[in-house]
């Protein structure tokens, strides 16, 4: 066997060894993922010493800006739970355009609500709306709330600040703010056919045992109780739109004059989601009448639940790095590269594949990153910012039974397994295919 040979064997075998871990043995990601760390490494010969420096490399590089994004959008995603932010987004949403397109307005509120909070979060926070929705309107539970899932799971994959796209972003050393442009070009078609779209032709068929559809309604809190639309909308937009105008400063005439500095300062973004988080602080929290102690109270629970994205961000890290140390990634490089495929599709397919078999969408997206990452050099006209959609839209497909965020759809809306496979997993592979499709096409033009 050549050494060629040998290492690609190695890698698959790797792969196969992280799903095993995590699916038959039942341990946690992280772990699966350092596990396969020390495999490649001391199946490639790598010193032992050696084998645990690029861990700690690893994770200390991808983690060293990740961990303070991530804790700093947690904070604005907590704001919009605790303040009924998202309730009084849903609401205005669906009186604007009429209960008869409620679905439209699920699909807009997962999309906005997503941006700051994790897709189970999020979920978990909409899940009154889309009942209390579907019994007013009359409407299928999966006409209303598969586009919200959706959307949730479309920016979750492809849309900083989300940590997940956040951190494909900055592994590919793509700029954020041209990521969250090109990414609103592609999730918005992918959100729309994947959600309202695909849900309108197999609503019919979906059956739905939901015994909340039938209680009677609790008392809804009343519209002076909640934040203003505007003052919402904004404080959620808000890192989004400065870290934009930083890319838009950097491609005018400006970028060379003496404010660059500053902009760059601001527009970093660490710095973006600083001044976003004390934004929220005021305007969904002080604003609404919460004291200091209220908010250093949300601030403290919202802080619990970063800890596993945050390691199993880290472990994705440390296994990009141990790949290159090794060699294995030079040489996996060279393989792709002779393939008669585009590295956008080989970024899409890889991250899709990893989604089916593992369930994580984070772990597929770092896993395709450390893989595609080499073929790279054989195309440097190629945007970074491109690439990190590429992987994004592979990594929203096959949301099925190896993901905790299927099962969380599955009983939320009274599905059965069948069920949620035909309505949830197919749109999100419809999203997938849109989302690739539109990728590719913004490649040619760009």
């Amino acid at each position: 066997m050549d050494t060629t040979t040998f290492l690609v064997l190695t890698l698959f075998m790797a792969i196969a060894l992280v799903v095993f871990l995590i699916m038959k043995v039942r341990l946690h990601a992280f772990i699966s993922l350092i596990i396969a760390c020390m495999f490649v490494g001391i199946m490639t010969g790598m010193p032992l010493v050696k084998i645990t420096a690029s861990i700690e490399a690893g994770m200390g590089s991808t983690l060293g800006f990740l961990a303070t994004v991530l804790g700093l959008g947690s904070i604005l995603g907590k704001m919009l739970e605790t303040s009924g932010g998202a309730e009084r987004l849903a609401r205005t949403l669906i009186n604007a355009l009429g209960k008869e397109r409620a679905s439209w307005a699920m699909m807009v509120v997962g999309f906005i609500t997503g941006i700051p909070v994790f897709f189970q979060v999020g979920f978990v926070l909409l899940i009154p709306l889309v009942i209390s929705v579907a019994r007013a309107t009359g409407m299928s539970i999966v006409a209303i709330g598969i586009p919200m899932g959706v959307s949730l799971q479309i920016v979750h994959c492809m849309l900083p600040p989300h940590p997940a796209a956040m951190a494909i972003a900055q592994s590919l050393n793509a700029d954020i703010g041209k990521v969250i442009m090109l990414g609103m070009l592609v999730c918005i078609p992918a959100a729309v056919i994947g959600g309202p779209i695909w849900s309108k032709f197999i609503k019919g068929n979906i059956e739905v045992n939901l015994p909340a559809l039938n209680k009677p309604e609790e008392e809804r809190v009343s519209d002076d109780k909640l934040p203003g639309f505007m003052i919402t909308l904004f404080t959620v937009l808000l890192p989004m739109i400065i870290m934009v105008a930083k890319t838009i400063f950097d491609l005018s005439a400006l970028k060379t004059s003496g404010m660059a500095p500053l902009v760059n300062f601001i527009g970093n973004p660490i710095t973006a989601l600083l001044i976003s988080a004390f934004f929220a602080y005021w305007s969904l929290g002080l604003a609404r009448g919460f004291g200091m102690k209220d908010i250093l109270k949300f601030t403290d629970e919202c802080f619990g639940p970063v800890a596993g994205i945050l390691l199993v961000i880290g472990a994705g890290g440390a296994f990009n790095r141990v790949l290159l140390d090794s060699g294995l990634g030079v040489e996996l490089g060279k393989v792709l590269a002779s393939l008669p495929l585009s590295p956008l599709v080989l970024a899409w397919l890889v991250a899709a594949i990893m989604r089916f078999a593992v369930g994580s969408a984070t772990v597929a997206m770092m896993t395709a990153v450390g893989i595609v990452t080499p073929v790279l050099a054989q195309h440097p006209g190629l945007d970074p910012a491109i690439v990190a959609l590429a992987v994004g839209s592979g990594a929203i497909c096959f949301s099925h039974v190896t993901d905790s965020g299927f099962w969380i759809v599955k009983e939320y809306f009274g599905l059965s397994v069948v069920g949620a496979l035909k309505s949830y997993t197919l749109a999100t592979c419809v999203a997938s295919v849109v989302a690739i499709s539109m990728t590719l096409f913004l490649s040619t033009i760009l």
